[in-house]
């Protein structure tokens, strides 16, 4: 039964994430006037098959590992247009229409990610008050005298300023938010405040200066070196955070920028030396947390899917052939050199593009085999 709901959980997860980002392409490739051929969810042999209309093919696959939208385009080897269709083909668009429809795709993920969240904010979430433990010797909060039961309620972000500026805090409703402001300080090497309430309810602040951060390193723990960290609480002593709709979103927003600029940082810092590539997941990793968070209530797995939509999103901004971010970077070519780089370089760089990513693809998944396959 657990094996099933994993799977069941990791196939809707696929399914929408793709859907929406393929989607993305789709709507944007109409609104600029390319037709589209196919639009598919999954590879492999088609189980099911339906023709609009306008020609366009709407196909599911057999191997549900992504999807794709295929437009009329005049540079690709396989198609031959007619003079009367050439209009509607992507490569006669001018090069802001051709980057739109490229970008629609992840930016439909992170669009997505901050629709799950606005849902889960409107419905009512419980949250883990940022009540901390005490810190761990030797760690930054431990020598500024951080205690156990010492419950954050104010942030500042100092960058490199030694003092925080009076009045200026902002809210923290929970731990979780602490934790994404604290990736945010620690990746970013930026200084914060932090207002906090002792047991007693007397407020007191703490500075964290930037130069007196831990560093990031691929080996260590840099949560556990900084010393913030949450005690255990009853769930019926949990908050719950309920907005309306409006509020729902603009902190969506927020959260969702958030996520994507530590993220950002994160995977720099794989190909920087600072994170390790034991970190990057592969299908078994998002397989067990999908069924996980399903497992545990309808709103965490929600959460779980805004997190893989903006990691999606992320991904397919990479500058590498064979993702949309490898086509932005052929047409920021074409926007500096004012001519596109020839199909047939293109194709060379599709099969480097293609060879990078089946690398990433093996680790991530010699990665999960490590973790979840006893030795």
């Amino acid at each position: 039964m657990q094996a099933l709901i994993t799977l069941g959980a990791f196939l809707l997860t696929l399914g929408v994430l793709v859907s929406f980002h393929e989607f993305g392409h789709f709507l944007a490739a109409r609104a600029c006037g390319v037709r589209v051929l196919r639009f598919a969810i999954g590879f492999g042999k088609p189980l099911f098959t339906y023709r609009a209309t306008n020609q366009t093919e709407w196909v599911l696959a057999s191997i549900p590992l992504g999807g794709y939208v295929k437009l009329l385009d005049g540079r690709d080897r396989n198609q031959v247009i007619r003079l009367e269709d050439r209009n509607d083909a992507f490569d006669h668009k001018p090069l802001w229409q051709r980057s739109l429809i490229v970008a629609a795709g992840p930016f439909a993920n992170f669009f997505l990610a901050v629709l799950l969240f606005s849902v889960i904010y409107v419905s009512g979430a419980p949250q883990l008050p940022a009540v901390l433990q005490s810190p761990p010797e030797n760690s930054v909060a431990a020598q500024l005298g951080i205690s156990q039961g010492d419950r954050v309620v104010g942030w500042q972000d100092l960058g490199l300023e030694t003092a925080p500026i009076s009045g200026q805090f902002k809210s923290v409703l929970s731990w979780n938010a602490l934790r994404w402001n604290l990736m945010d300080a620690l990746t970013g090497e930026s200084g914060f405040a932090l207002e906090l309430q002792d047991s007693t309810g007397g407020s007191f602040i703490k500075t964290f200066k930037a130069e007196d951060l831990p560093i990031m390193r691929p080996d260590g723990d840099v949560m556990k070196d900084l010393g913030i960290m949450p005690i255990s609480i009853p769930l019926q002593d949990w908050q719950e955070l309920k907005l309306s709709p409006l509020q729902a979103l603009g902190l969506a927003t927020q959260r969702v920028w958030l996520i994507t600029k530590v993220s950002a940082r994160l995977m720099l810092g794989i190909f920087t030396g600072k994170a390790s590539l034991k970190q990057l997941g592969g299908p078994l990793s998002i397989a067990d947390m999908a069924g996980k968070s399903v497992q545990v209530g309808w709103q965490p797995f929600l959460a779980f899917l805004a997190l893989i939509s903006i990691s999606i999103g992320m991904l397919n901004l990479l500058p590498f052939p064979m993702l949309d971010g490898g086509q932005l970077l052929y047409d920021s070519w074409e926007l500096v050199a004012g001519k596109r780089i020839s199909v047939s370089m293109q194709e060379q760089l599709q099969k480097v593009g293609f060879l990078l990513l089946i690398s990433l693809s093996l680790l991530a998944l010699f990665n999960d085999l490590q973790r979840y396959i006893p030795s």
